[in-house]
């Protein structure tokens, strides 16, 4: 009997993980079944991951660059309703230099933190694009 005394949560494969645990199945003489209880994966799992790979949705990701173009930066306009302090104006100049802006060509405006993680980047720009 296993007692489970946590939230039980499933794994997360990266995509490099699952083409490599794909790979193993493409050489001679290794049993489907041997390559899951290796791996702790189930079979089902196993066929999806083959059929997403044939689809072409599993892919290993691959780094890409993009054009980026440094613009001066405008000059912060307090609004009428709200004048700004000295103070409040450096504290908006720190802020604004730590900040990385992304514009993607139809127009959109992504401002993140310089210390945001490869990953959470990817994903944000993922949902961007479609």
């Amino acid at each position: 009997m296993e007692i489970i005394t946590g939230v039980e949560r499933r794994r997360n494969w990266r995509p490099e993980d699952k083409l490599r645990i794909l790979a193993e199945l493409d050489e001679p003489g290794v049993k489907f079944v041997d390559v899951a209880r290796r791996n702790e994966v189930s079979r089902g799992l196993l066929w999806q991951w083959r059929d997403a790979q044939r689809r072409g949705t599993l892919v290993a990701e691959e780094a890409t660059f993009v054009a980026v173009r440094v613009v001066p930066e405008l000059p912060v306009a307090a609004s009428p309703a709200e004048p700004v302090a000295a103070s409040s104006a450096a504290d908006a100049a720190i802020e604004r230099d730590d900040r990385i802006e992304i514009l993607l060509p139809d127009g959109t405006a992504l401002r993140v933190p310089e210390t945001v993680g490869t990953a959470a980047l990817r994903r944000v720009l993922s949902a961007l694009r479609g």
